[in-house]
């Protein structure tokens, strides 16, 4: 086999993997995007229906202690409990977000495989280089493989 060949077959096999390492990407990108898509709509819907949910409410409560001397005290209560609800639901999607699985988990497992190949590869090909000199002035022992002439 030829240099030319043995590099023309490595950059095939280069290719090939970039190709795999992108269609896992691209695969994994669309789970995203559907995923995103979808959690956002529900968010927007639950929000919508909470936060009319929320305006009826003030709404009752203004109308049930209108008619008494507590009226400013029940609208002010209940804009305290949304502003708990409210940091009580901030803290728990930031503690959601944090807890996240990372996006691309597959795509950057199959990166890190194929770097720590790439690593043991060209250990091998610096272990397989020229023999070094020790301090006694002799060869180290080389773990390149000879041919057998048949």
């Amino acid at each position: 086999m030829t240099i030319r060949g043995a590099l023309g077959g490595a950059a095939g096999d280069l290719v090939s993997i970039l190709r795999t390492r992108l269609e896992i990407f691209s695969l994994e990108l669309a789970e995203e995007k559907s995923r995103v898509a979808c959690l956002a709509g529900m968010a927007l819907a639950a929000a919508l229906c909470l936060f009319l949910a929320l305006l009826v409410f003030s709404l009752f409560i203004a109308a049930l202690f209108w008619d008494t001397a507590y009226r400013l005290l029940a609208i002010g209560l209940t804009a305290g409990v949304y502003a708990v609800a409210g940091l009580v639901l901030a803290w728990l999607l930031a503690r959601h977000l944090r807890a996240d699985d990372v996006p691309f988990a597959v795509t950057i497992e199959e990166l890190g495989r194929d770097a720590e190949l790439f690593a043991s590869v060209r250990e091998v090909l610096d272990d397989t280089g020229a023999p070094d000199e020790d301090e006694g002035g002799e060869a180290a022992p080389s773990h390149r493989r000879t041919r057998r002439s048949s």
